[in-house]
């Protein structure tokens, strides 16, 4: 019988004190919000020098069939660099494999680390390594912001929501054994992890053949070949390519390379290719929240990745290129974490975010398209945050129909047309972003489109800054408009009324 579920977090009490106590408080709320979920208590073990602490871990770790404690590793540099938290975080893994879970350990990451950003530095060191590929909670900008935040209460929430689904998962696995071990006690277990290898040497030839007849939970290892076949994931597992990343190729022709319909799971370092046959995409996510990282995925058909429905994805590290339309298209009210990736050379959008799609993108190269870097249309909303926009054949970043975008901290430049354009009745709102070296308008605003601009540098653009046109309008407060060849601005009168200006230098 399962034990009553609790946490332990893994932190270095200095970063605690230097945040005036802020890991306790975020272990408070979090707890709390379990509580919340579930109804029950869930605690959280935090300080290792409490005598509660080593009791708890010392049972619980030695406790096999136990697979309702988890992990919570606060990442920050000085994690990496604690013998304690390494010597935790190594033997959580060996607890979590023996039980054949992945899903047991939810790291935070916290403060930047220059080692899992690093790919020469992640090589050296495996248990950063291990963090890189996890599915982790980014609070790396939520630090700033007060419990109190929206933002934060999400966060907190999304958490929760994981560990919920993790507990009911434990329920499920706890349930099946006790009725196979009155039936069968000495029935054997299906292993944690199999072999696919198109040369006959692993436990299954194609990848299907595997999903079909897999556990959820199970890793699969992917070893180098061409898998021509289309696979549909329909259970929580992990997908791992087994080798260089473009020696182990999934490509599928009349249907999607991959489509995801769990409510979980990931895929890790293959090339997807779509090679056409009809309307299909890359990947299509329908519902659930997998990671795909540090994939290689292009398509002749449709887009590369499809979000849409109720799916919220973190997609991390991939290539995704050459799609015979756009690179990313959200829509029908998909969200998702797009971060680090590197997305050109598509036939239309980098992104597209259309009928409430809202997606967040962070640190990602958006370039050399042949249309827009991202565009944001019929509704769509989105967060754009540290990004780099740059060489595409038309804006850099489109908001037209009802999008409404938040940019906040991208670098758009030598685009071959305006670097934003916002026009029929988009919004928007542009913080702190630079806007230079375009081939056109900085910033072009016209036929009711409405964006709030603030702190922006807008410069070296071989037109105006900004200009205001055909019953455009805006609020522009603030903004370094200096530099442009044709001046800081051109606001024609048709639309002089709808713009308010405040604190610029031009």
């Amino acid at each position: 019988m399962s034990q009553t579920p609790l946490a332990f977090l893994s932190y270095v009490n200095l970063d605690d004190q230097h945040e005036h106590g802020r890991l306790t408080q975020f272990c408070a709320c979090l707890s709390g919000e379990v509580r919340m979920q579930t109804g029950a208590p869930f605690d959280i073990f935090q300080d290792r020098k409490d005598i509660a602490w080593g009791q708890q871990w010392q049972e619980r770790l030695d406790t096999s069939l136990d697979d309702v404690t988890f992990l919570l590793p606060i990442i920050t540099p000085a994690f990496f660099k604690s013998d304690a938290c390494r010597a935790e975080l190594e033997r959580f893994l060996k607890r979590e494999e023996k039980l054949g879970r992945g899903d047991l350990i939810l790291p935070v990451y916290y403060v930047n680390c220059p080692v899992l950003s690093d790919k020469a530095k992640l090589k050296l060191d495996p248990l950063a390594k291990i963090i890189a590929a996890r599915q982790y909670a980014d609070w790396r900008e939520l630090r700033f912001e007060p419990f109190t935040s929206p933002q934060i209460r999400k966060s907190l929430a999304k958490m929760a929501q994981q560990i919920v689904a993790a507990l009911e998962r434990s329920h499920s696995g706890t349930a099946i054994h006790q009725k196979e071990t009155k039936t069968a006690p000495t029935a054997k277990q299906e292993p944690s992890t199999v072999v696919v290898d198109a040369w006959h040497r692993g436990d299954y030839v194609t990848i299907t053949d595997a999903l079909k007849a897999v556990k959820p939970g199970t890793r699969i290892l992917v070893r180098p070949g061409m898998y021509r076949e289309g696979i549909v994931i329909d259970k929580t597992v992990a997908i791992i390519g087994d080798g260089e990343r473009s020696d182990i190729v999934i490509e599928a022709s009349g249907k999607h390379t991959v489509s995801f319909q769990a409510d979980n799971g990931r895929i890790s370092n293959l090339t997807l290719r779509q090679a056409g046959g009809g309307d299909w995409y890359g990947v299509d996510i329908a519902q659930g929240r997998p990671t795909l990282e540090d994939c290689d995925i292009s398509s002749q058909s449709l887009a590369c990745v499809a979000i849409h429905g109720s799916a919220d994805p973190i997609l991390r590290r991939n290539r995704i290129h050459d799609g015979k339309k756009s690179g990313v298209v959200v829509y029908d009210n998909g969200k998702g974490t797009l971060e680090d990736n590197e997305i050109f050379a598509n036939a239309l959008a980098g992104v597209e975010i259309k009928t409430g799609g809202n997606p967040t993108l962070r640190r990602n190269r958006i370039h050399d398209g042949k249309a827009s870097g991202v565009i944001v249309y019929e509704n769509g909303q989105g967060t754009l945050e540290d990004n780099e926009i740059f060489a595409n054949a038309f804006s850099g970043v489109q908001i037209k129909e009802g999008g409404n975008a938040t940019l906040r901290r991208n670098r758009i430049h030598d685009g071959k047309a305006s670097g934003v354009y916002v026009h029929t009745n988009g919004q928007g709102i542009l913080e702190d972003n630079e806007i230079f070296a375009n081939a056109l308008s900085g910033v072009d605003i016209r036929t009711g489109g409405n964006p709030t601009l603030r702190r922006n540098r807008i410069s070296k653009n071989s037109s105006n800054g900004i200009q205001v046109w055909d019953k455009g309008g805006g609020i522009f407060e603030d903004n370094d408009l200096r530099g442009n060849t044709r001046g800081a601005w051109r606001i024609t009168p048709d639309s002089e009324a709808r713009v308010q200006r405040k604190g610029n230098k031009e």
